[in-house]
């Protein structure tokens, strides 16, 4: 996609910028100022797309000021479905309260993407379609998606409504739920946003397995970062520095080129927080990997993820199978464990996030529990269908 490509007559450029960085997720808390600064930088590097949401603290505030001068030159989207206390809610009622509530924010009076965040149990999908539609008819959104749904929500989501856009976590070293849509666009009309290209930084060949990061920083508790998975990680990173060489790009930008190739991919999006790695980021805008080298990648990405499947079993079962003995430890396995399985459909999504919710209440409990955790650890066990291991 070239630099300022029109789509559905929004711009945008294959290369997006994500907020979730500037609420400090990522460790690093920029003033408002540096936020500001950031922004405009990317609009001037060319970069159109710029991605947020409600629940990313000011993010959206941040955004509204940064970009009123050139506001209507640039795609922006925005998600609903959390509350402030970290609940999900979909009603028509909450839909329509957020939405005018974020276009205040980012000071505009239509938001160019609309995207449901995560799936609400307590509301029928019909509903929140509905709500959508509404906002639309009213000019306060022109298009909607979705985003971190399991594939059967997401079927329903397409069923159901008018959905322009899917988010899609993909980089070389996560192509899951990517192929899971790109199976779904024999049916389905829809193009993906890709976040997480570079692997949360993990592609950049500045993270290494000895790499610590903030208290502060998601990283820690982030599976990718995680015994079996970086090491693959790393890996794919050296092999993506190896063709990076040949062009003098680096591994970050030889990841990004190869997903913003995919089909079906519309933009991709990075957050640094660091001018430098913006500037950085923004070179694949004009440059990008030739045929042969996306098929080098693919055939390297397919095999290193036979072997990586091979040692997650493994590992899945020793800690499974395995007595806890400290808190910290067990709860990082536990983590580590229930994502793999969820990702993969080895245990039901409903089953998995029940569970997950029980392993975060007693790590925010004034009295953790080791027991308790073990007890979750048996639980998990008796889930797992090994058989689609």
């Amino acid at each position: 996609m070239n630099r300022n490509q029109s789509f559905l007559d929004l711009p945008i450029s294959s290369l997006g910028y994500g907020c979730y960085g500037l609420s400090g997720a990522y460790g690093a808390k920029l003033t408002e100022s540096e936020m500001i600064r950031v922004l405009q930088k990317a609009y001037a590097l060319g970069i159109r797309y710029f991605d947020t949401s409600s629940s990313y603290t000011s993010t959206e505030e941040i955004l509204g000021k940064a970009i009123e001068s050139f506001r209507h030159e640039i795609t922006i989207a925005s998600k609903v479905g959390l509350t402030k206390d970290n609940m999900t809610n979909l009603s028509r009622k909450f839909v329509k309260l957020s939405c005018e509530s974020s276009l205040k924010k980012l000071k505009t009076d239509y938001i160019d993407i609309y995207q449901v965040h995560f799936h609400d149990p307590n509301t029928l999908i019909k509903e929140t379609i509905e709500a959508l539609e509404e906002l639309k008819r009213e000019g306060k959104i022109r298009y909607y998606g979705i985003g971190h749904l399991p594939v059967e929500k997401t079927i329903e989501y397409l069923d159901y409504g008018n959905i322009s856009f899917v988010l899609a976590e993909m980089s070389p070293v996560n192509t899951f739920r990517y192929k899971e849509l790109n199976y779904l666009k024999n049916n389905y009309d829809f193009n993906i946003i890709a976040f997480s290209i570079t692997g949360r930084g993990l592609l950049s060949g500045a993270i290494s397995s000895d790499t610590k990061f903030l208290d502060t920083d998601i990283r820690n508790m982030d599976p990718l970062f995680k015994r079996a998975r970086i090491t693959s990680a790393l890996r794919t990173a050296e092999k993506l520095k190896e063709i990076g060489i040949r062009h003098g790009k680096t591994s970050a930008q030889v990841a990004i080129s190869w997903t913003v190739k995919n089909p079906s991919v519309i933009v991709g999006l990075t957050g640094p927080t660091k001018i430098e790695h913006l500037e950085e980021n923004s070179v694949t805008l004009n440059w990008s990997l030739d045929k042969s080298e996306i098929e080098e990648i693919n055939q390297f990405v397919e095999k290193e993820e036979y072997t990586l499947k091979k040692e997650l079993y493994e590992e899945v079962n020793y800690i499974l199978t395995s007595p806890s003995n400290a808190f910290e430890q067990s709860y990082k396995d536990l983590i580590y464990v229930l994502e793999h399985c969820i990702e993969n459909r080895f245990i039901k999504y409903e089953d998995g996030i029940n569970i997950y919710m029980k392993i975060i209440k007693n790590k925010n409990s004034n009295t953790k529990s080791l027991d308790t955790l073990n007890e979750i650890k048996w639980q998990v066990k008796s889930l797992v269908n090994y058989e689609c291991f």
